[in-house]
C-alpha cells in the first residue's frame, strides 16, 4: 500500500520549554512492508515528561532525540496493512512510533491489545506507561504495606493520579498528593480519592507537608525533585521509602541547579531513596495487569486523560503537559476507535 502521512519532526533543541521551532510538521511517503511490519493508522498518541529530557544532548537511560528526524512515543495504532503472521489485520497495537498519523512498525517492536474492550487510550494510560510505573514505583521499588501513610508529587499527572488511587484501594493510612492548581487540589480530593491535597504555589512545600503529616509520612513517590524531595526527607519517618520516577522540576530549566539533600538525616533516619525506570521491571507486567484490570473491572479506578484532537496540535499538547495544564494522561486523538 503506497501512504503518504504527516509526522513531526525535531528541528532544535530547545533552551527552557520548546518553542514553536522546535518543531515541523512533516509530509511524507511511507516505504513499503518488509516482512515481520504492519501499517497502522494511529487512532491515539502520548506525550510524556521524559520525552523533553530526550530533547537535549545529553547521556541518558534512553538515546536523545536526533536532529531532523521525526520524533517517537506511545501510540495506540489500527493495523491497516499487515506482513506478520502474528498481527492480524484491523487489530490495535501500542507501539513507540507516535508523533505521527501513520507508522511502519516490527511487530516484535509492539504489543497487541484488546480491540474494544477499553477505549485506545486506556492503552496510554490506566492501562499504560504511566500507570504501570505507578505500580512498579509504589509496591516495588517503595515496598507499599497497608497502613502507610503516603505522599505523592505530581500527584494530578499521569503517573500521580494512578499513584494516589493505587495506595488508597491498598489499605494506606493517609494518602496527600501536592497539585499546582485549586482546582486540582479540589480534584485530588473530590474526584481521585485522596484523603487531603496542597497547591504548592501558595506556600513553601515543607510547611505544607508537615501540616498535612503531622505523624510524619512513610513512602514518598516523588515525579518532582527540588523542593519537594527535601521537604519529602524532612517529614519522612525512620525507616521512609522514596521512590523516585521523575524530575519534572527541571526539566525546562536552562541550567541544572541540584537542591541541596540533607544527607545526615537520610543517614539517621534510615531512608531509602530509589530512582527507577519502569522498564526494567517488565517481570511485574502480568501482575499488573491482572491487578489494575480488576479495579478497572470493578469500577473503582478512575481514568483521568486530558484529550486534545489532531496531529496539528502535538506539540502545544506537549508544552502544555511540561507546564502542567493537563490533568492525568495527556492524550492526542487522530481518529475515532471502531470496535
Amino acid at each position: 500500500m503506497s501512504l503518504t502521512t504527516r509526522e513531526w519532526h525535531f528541528m532544535q533543541r530547545p533552551v527552557g520549554l520548546p518553542a514553536p521551532e522546535t518543531f515541523e510538521l512533516v509530509e511524507r511517503d511511507l516505504p513499503a512492508l518488509q516482512p515481520g511490519q504492519c501499517l497502522v493508522r494511529n487512532l491515539v498518541l502520548s506525550v510524556d515528561p521524559y520525552m523533553r529530557t530526550r530533547m537535549d544532548d545529553v547521556p541518558s537511560y534512553v538515546p536523545p532525540f536526533a536532529l531532523g528526524e521525526a520524533l517517537t512515543g506511545g501510540a495506540v495504532g489500527e493495523v491497516i496493512e499487515t506482513r506478520s503472521d502474528d498481527v492480524p489485520l484491523g487489530s490495535w497495537l501500542v507501539h513507540q512510533a507516535g508523533w505521527r498519523e501513520h507508522a511502519v512498525v516490527d511487530a516484535k517492536a509492539a504489543r497487541v491489545v484488546d480491540k474494544g474492550r477499553y477505549p485506545s487510550s486506556y492503552y496510554l494510560g490506566v492501562l499504560g506507561g504511566p500507570a504501570f510505573a505507578a505500580f512498579v514505583g509504589l509496591f516495588h521499588i517503595a515496598g507499599f504495606r497497608p497502613g502507610d501513610s503516603v505522599f505523592v508529587s505530581g500527584a494530578a499527572g499521569a503517573v500521580g493520579s494512578m499513584v494516589g488511587q493505587f495506595a488508597s484501594l491498598s489499605g494506606a493510612k493517609r494518602v496527600v498528593g501536592s497539585a499546582g492548581s485549586i482546582e486540582k487540589v479540589k480534584y485530588l480530593v473530590d474526584q481521585l480519592g485522596y484523603d487531603a491535597a496542597f497547591n504548592y504555589k501558595t506556600g513553601p512545600v515543607l510547611k505544607q507537608l508537615q501540616s498535612a503529616f503531622p505523624e510524619g509520612l512513610d513512602v514518598y513517590f516523588d515525579n518532582v525533585g527540588s523542593d519537594h524531595l527535601a521537604a519529602a526527607i524532612d517529614v519522612l519517618n525512620d525507616y521512609g521509602r522514596v521512590a523516585m520516577c521523575g524530575t519534572i522540576s527541571t526539566y525546562n530549566a536552562a541550567e541544572h541547579r541540584a537542591v541541596p539533600v540533607d544527607a545526615i538525616k537520610v543517614v539517621a533516619k534510615r531512608l531509602r531513596l530509589h530512582g527507577f525506570i519502569a522498564f526494567d521491571h517488565e517481570d511485574l507486567r502480568k501482575d499488573f495487569d491482572a491487578q489494575v484490570g480488576a479495579w478497572l473491572e470493578s469500577g473503582r479506578l478512575m481514568n483521568p486523560e486530558t484529550i486534545t484532537q489532531g496531529i496539528e496540535s502535538v506539540p502545544t499538547a506537549f508544552t502544555g503537559m511540561l507546564t502542567g495544564t493537563n490533568t492525568g494522561k495527556a492524550i492526542i486523538r487522530l481518529a475515532e476507535d471502531q470496535a
